[in-house]
C-alpha cells in the first residue's frame, strides 16, 4: 500500500473487475508523474531562491532570457521579489544580440514591473552601437573571440556585480546543459570576488521541465523560440535546431520533433556555431561561468613607472613632431597582448635612453589608423627625429628585442 498514490492507480475489486475493466491508465500515470516532478521542482526552486534573496544582500540575477532564464523571473515574481528590491535583474548587452532580444526585456520589464540594470562594453552607453563600433571595432569578434567575450561579455558581467554589490548571483544553468554543467549543484561559490555564492535553482530540471512550466503558467519566453531557436545568444552565432527551424515552441506547445531540443546536451547545440577557442577546440562558453572569469581589464596599464602617458591626439601630434626621437605604444588596456607585454616594456622604458610613450587608441581609432599605423593591438612605433614613424612588426615584445629595434 502506497500513501497519496497517483490517482492513475485504482485497486482492484477482484480477479473478475481486472478482467472486465483497465485498472491502469497509463498515460493518466505519467501525466500526473510529471505534473509531481514539476511540482517538486518549483518548490525547490523557490526554496533556493528564497534562500539567495534572504540570506544574502542584494541578490543579482543575470538575465539572458532563455527558457530557463524566463522560468526563474517568473518565480522570482510569485516570490514578490522583483518589487521589494530583495532581487535586482541585471542584462548584458553585448551590442550583438537578436533585436527581438531587447525588445522582450521590455515586454516582461512591463509584464512584471520590473526595471532590468543593463551593462555593456566598457566606456561605451548603452544601446550605442556606433559608439561601440568606433571604440573597439565592429569585427572584433571575428579578430579575436576571446577579446570579444572579455569586452563583451565577461567585464561587463563583473562590472555589473559589482556595481550591484551583490553577495550572491542567480543563474540559469542546468545540469541537462551538457558535461561542462553536469556536476552543478543548487549553492556553489563563483570564481568572482573570492567567494561570492551562486545559486543555480534550475540545477536539476531538463529543458522539457522548463518548457513545461513556460506552458503551466503561461510564461512569456522569449519570440524566437517560436522561429526554432531552442537557445538564443548573440545573432552573430546562434542558429535554429534544427537548422531547417522545423521544431519550434508556438502558443506554448511544440510543433515538429521536440527531441531535436530536449535530448540531453541539446539545448545550446545551436550556440558559438563555428567558433573556435585558441587551441582549436569547439567553443562551448563565453567565459562567464568558468574559473579566472573575475580576472578582468578595471584597471589601466603603465600606471606607474617610466612609460609616460600621451593625453590626447593633439598631444601624440606634437610628439611627431618635436624633432626627437621617442617611442609610442599605442593600446588597450583590455587586450591580452597588451597586457602579456606591460612588463617588459615597462623595463625597456626604464633605460630606454629615450621617451617611451603610451596612447590609448580603443578611444581614437580613426585617429591612430591614419598617424600612428595602428590596425590592431599593441602597435609599437620608433618615432624619429625627422616625425617618420615606423611600426614595429614583430610579436618578440622584450627589452632586448625592443633595444635593437630602436
Amino acid at each position: 500500500f502506497v500513501q497519496n498514490a497517483p490517482r492513475a492507480f485504482a485497486p482492484a475489486k477482484s480477479a473478475l473487475s481486472m478482467a472486465e475493466e483497465a485498472v491502469f491508465d497509463q498515460e493518466a500515470f505519467n501525466a500526473e508523474g510529471k505534473e509531481m516532478r514539476l511540482k517538486y521542482l518549483e518548490e525547490q526552486a523557490m526554496y533556493a531562491l528564497k534562500i539567495s534573496c534572504e540570506n544574502y544582500d542584494n541578490a543579482v540575477f543575470p538575465n539572458a532570457m532563455i527558457a530557463g532564464d524566463v522560468v526563474i523571473t517568473h518565480l522570482l515574481h510569485r516570490l514578490g521579489y522583483l518589487n521589494d528590491g530583495k532581487c535586482t535583474i541585471m542584462c548584458v548587452d553585448t551590442f550583438h544580440l537578436f533585436p527581438e532580444t531587447m525588445e522582450f526585456l521590455k515586454e516582461i520589464e512591463a509584464h512584471y514591473d520590473f526595471k532590468a540594470e543593463v551593462f555593456c562594453a566598457e566606456g561605451v552607453d548603452v544601446a550605442d552601437k556606433d559608439g561601440y563600433d568606433a571604440k573597439y571595432g565592429a569585427d572584433l569578434w571575428k579578430e579575436d573571440i576571446e577579446q570579444y567575450d572579455k569586452v563583451c561579455k565577461v567585464e561587463p558581467f563583473q562590472r555589473g556585480l559589482k556595481t550591484l554589490n551583490t553577495e550572491c548571483m542567480i543563474n540559469g544553468r542546468t545540469r541537462w546543459q551538457g558535461f561542462e554543467r553536469a556536476w552543478i549543484d543548487l549553492f556553489e561559490n563563483a570564481p568572482i570576488g573570492g567567494g561570492l555564492a551562486k545559486c543555480n535553482p534550475l540545477a536539476y530540471w531538463t529543458l522539457e521541465d522548463t518548457f513545461d512550466y513556460i506552458a503551466k503558467y503561461n510564461v512569456p519566453h522569449h519570440p524566437l523560440h517560436a522561429q526554432g531557436y531552442p537557445s538564443i545568444g548573440d545573432a552573430k552565432d546562434t542558429i535554429p535546431i534544427p537548422e531547417d527551424g522545423s521544431t519550434k515552441f508556438v502558443d506554448f506547445k511544440f510543433e515538429g520533433e521536440k527531441a531535436a531540443w530536449l535530448e540531453y546536451a541539446s539545448e545550446r547545440k545551436g550556440r558559438f556555431v563555428g567558433l573556435e577557442n585558441k587551441d582549436g577546440s569547439t567553443k562551448t562558453e563565453c567565459g562567464i561561468h568558468v574559473a579566472g572569469a573575475e580576472q578582468t581589464f578595471d584597471r589601466d596599464l603603465w600606471e606607474e613607472g617610466a612609460v609616460k602617458d600621451i593625453a590626447s591626439s593633439d598631444d601624440a601630434l606634437e610628439i611627431v613632431k618635436s624633432g626627437k626621437p621617442s617611442i609610442i605604444t599605442v593600446y588597450a588596456p583590455w587586450c591580452q597582448f597588451c597586457q602579456g607585454m606591460e612588463e617588459e616594456y615597462a623595463a625597456f622604458a626604464a633605460e630606454a635612453g629615450v621617451d617611451v610613450y603610451k596612447f590609448r587608441g580603443d578611444e581614437e581609432r580613426e585617429f591612430v589608423e591614419a598617424n600612428l599605423n595602428t590596425k590592431s593591438f599593441p602597435t609599437v612605433n620608433v618615432v624619429k627625429a625627422d616625425g617618420t614613424v615606423v611600426k614595429y612588426d614583430s610579436e618578440d615584445r622584450t627589452v632586448d628585442a625592443f633595444k635593437a629595434f630602436l
